[in-house]
């Protein structure tokens, strides 16, 4: 049960980050998957004591998957999904994506709920979701119900990205076993199995089917660590399993395949053009945008309001990544001591102090180029990326500046993987403003989604 402790006169939880090893866990295929864990262990306990506060509290946990952490919540009670928005002071009118362990048990979310009575309910035992429904076969020949209610269109997508960074747009009973703050009013909802182990075990060990969203405070960057979720939610929740960082470090891809020609509403961990390798696929267009959509009712998480932000405003320098001037960063950040630089694939790192100091002779810049740099404390951020510090000395010209600076490499992989804790780690340094360098996001299939993310948190600059 949850601990509660007061502080500056106001009701916070007492929150710990629980770590749990993944050499305990072995999925099988689509269907189930298998737990070797001793029920002694720590790291059962662990587990185990994470499940129990989700399906007997409303206070939700965080927890890791392949994509950003997850601050998850029994899908099916209302009074535990409204924690989720309480933790994260997120606006309910924003849909969840319920997350799966198996086939089956999206099956039954499908199901209207006065449509089977699970084993556990029959031997009057407790209502969880039962694991043991299908073999996680995708043939309608192998459901116990006749037609398989999960649409075909979504067979090929399942078999080649499930597990996986992947959530499909799915139709909601009238009578569903989900609580409607997951679906936000709408008449779908999205799916997806994760593939991280802990979030299986998780979901698994809950017996009941998780909405969860990033496990951050809502509008900034998501988190990529335990630690992060810690920085965000502390006082607000009380577990956090700790996974260690996250494999991609963007959210997972959402596509619509109701309607036709299907749509992707998300940009993420699957590219397009590996979508459209699937059959049924290959005519899938894009349903987003690059900017907050604010005048209608989000189709899926991500669409609506500012998100992925940092504290300090972020100027961002559209591929091939042209350096803005110090005029630039003055206008739309006005006047600055701590500037935050997230390198990608053009700019050098001494480049930033060619544009603060007033001599840009060739003696001047060859001097810059060979300064030793001073590593930050640290000295790398998750994901092994290296931050340097380079002091300006004040002149005539400027005030003294002190250049936070972060490089990712060019490869949108990369740098997907560390865009989140590249701008969180900024924020804890302090820094007054930041200036992203664009990739080319027709360069890999993580590209699109990189970009979609800094539009949204950032003052475009051309």
């Amino acid at each position: 049960m949850p601990h509660f402790v007061a502080a500056h006169g106001s009701i916070r939880l007492n929150t710990e980050i629980l770590p749990v090893r993944t050499s305990l866990f072995r999925k099988t295929d689509l269907g189930d998957w298998v737990l070797d864990c001793h029920t002694t262990s720590i790291d059962h306990r662990n587990l185990q004591r994470a499940a129990h506060e989700i399906v007997s509290t409303d206070v939700p946990v965080a927890f890791p998957t392949e994509t950003v952490y997850g601050l998850g919540a029994d899908a099916t009670r209302s009074e535990a999904v409204q924690g989720i928005y309480r933790a994260k002071q997120r606006p309910s009118d924003n849909p969840l994506i319920v997350h799966i362990h198996s086939l089956s048990q999206l099956r039954q979310i499908l199901q209207p709920s006065t449509d089977f009575t699970s084993s556990e309910e029959a031997d009057g035992h407790s209502n969880e979701f039962d694991r043991d429904r299908d073999d996680g076969q995708l043939s309608a020949a192998h459901f116990e119900g006749g037609a398989d209610p999960i649409p075909s269109i979504y067979h090929s997508l399942i078999k080649r990205f499930w597990p996986g960074p992947l959530t499909l747009i799915l139709p909601n009973p009238l009578d569903s076993r989900l609580a409607q703050e997951v679906t936000a009013g709408l008449q779908t909802f999205g799916a997806r199995m994760p593939r991280n182990p802990h979030a299986l075990a998780l979901i698994r060990s809950a017996g009941v089917p998780l909405a969860a969203p990033s496990a951050n405070a809502s509008g900034k960057p998501s988190p990529t660590t335990a630690q992060h979720v810690l920085h965000d939610l502390q006082g607000r929740i009380t577990t956090i399993i700790d996974g260690g960082p996250c494999q991609v470090g963007l959210e997972s891809t959402v596509v619509d395949g109701l309607c036709d020609p299907p749509v992707i509403l998300r940009p993420g961990g699957v590219g397009i053009e590996e979508i459209r390798q699937c059959p049924g696929w290959q005519k899938v267009l894009v349903g987003y945008k690059n900017v907050s959509e604010t005048t209608s009712n989000p189709r899926a998480p991500g669409m609506k309001y500012r998100h992925y932000s940092p504290k300090a405003p972020v100027l961002l320098a559209e591929y091939p990544g042209m350096l803005p001037t110090k005029a630039d960063i003055a206008k739309c950040c006005g006047r600055i001591e701590r500037l935050g630089i997230v390198r990608t694939n053009q700019w050098r790192m001494n480049d930033f102090e060619a544009v603060f100091t007033t001599s840009t002779s060739k003696h001047a810049l060859e001097q810059a180029e060979s300064k030793q740099y001073i590593q930050a404390r640290g000295p790398r951020i998750d994901g092994n990326f290296p931050i340097t510090v380079i002091p300006i000395e004040a002149s005539a010209d400027n005030d003294h500046l002190t250049i936070i600076d972060i490089g990712l490499g060019s490869d949108a992989e990369t740098v997907a993987r560390g865009l989140f804790s590249a701008l969180r780690e900024l924020d804890v340094n302090g820094v007054d403003a930041i200036v992203v360098e664009g990739i080319d996001e027709s360069q890999g299939d993580l590209g699109a989604a990189v970009m979609n993310r800094l539009r949204k948190a950032a003052i475009p600059f051309k």
